[in-house]
């Protein structure tokens, strides 16, 4: 469920406002809190970034135990063939991981569509900075930094940009996360307290998911 009109500021890197955006309810107007596919969504994006390679050894793959520790009878201890058995220390693994798992999950376009636009939408209604020109004259992370303070930038931020000069300036700005508009994950916006974003790139987001 969607509202009819969604408009935002647009704001200048000094933190002037310089106009307004007209953006789609489609998109950034969703009312309802669709709590399932939002989770579905962050759960998959969580899971396949997981790289799934811890392996453990198996009984044939660890060293040593070629001689039978001792002999079949007369000892008065259990019979024992091998110091490679799972049972004793240093043997093999009998369910470990063997690198080749797979943690993958799958969500369809649609939902994944739909849960973008509801955390999109909850951002819209507080934590949604649309800057006029997401650009800076020279690489500098002290003056973005300042930059981010004027137009009110605070806690978790993710800054979505495309400027090589902005990237570089802001990538070592402490509690910020940096994505290109074509690879924003609901984990992402989910993460953040506020998010930027320039309003060429808000347009873009926005033609992507209508």
């Amino acid at each position: 469920m969607a509202t009819k009109t969604i408009t935002l500021p647009v704001v200048s890197l000094a933190g002037e406002k310089v106009g307004d955006i007209k953006l789609s309810a489609e998109v950034f107007g969703i009312t309802d809190k669709n709590e399932q596919v939002v989770h579905d969504a962050a759960v998959a994006e969580e899971a396949n970034y997981r790289q799934a390679t811890a392996k453990t050894k198996k009984r044939h793959e660890v060293s040593g135990g070629g001689k039978k520790p001792w002999r079949q009878k007369g000892t008065g201890r259990a019979r024992a063939g091998s110091s490679r058995s799972p049972i004793w220390v240093g043997g093999g693994t009998v369910f470990g991981p063997d690198g080749n798992q797979s943690y993958k999950v799958s969500q369809n376009k649609k939902a994944h569509a739909l849960a973008l636009k509801t955390v999109l939408s909850q951002k819209a209604v507080k934590g949604l900075i649309v800057v006029d020109d997401l650009k800076v004259k020279k690489v500098s992370t002290k003056e973005f930094a300042q930059d981010l303070v004027n137009i009110k930038a605070e806690g978790k931020i993710l800054l979505v940009a495309s400027d090589e000069k902005v990237i570089k300036s802001a990538s070592n700005i402490d509690r910020l996360e940096l994505r290109a508009v074509n690879n924003i994950s609901v984990y992402d916006v989910l993460n953040a307290n506020v998010l930027v974003i320039g309003k060429k790139d808000i347009e873009t987001l926005e033609g992507g998911l209508k």
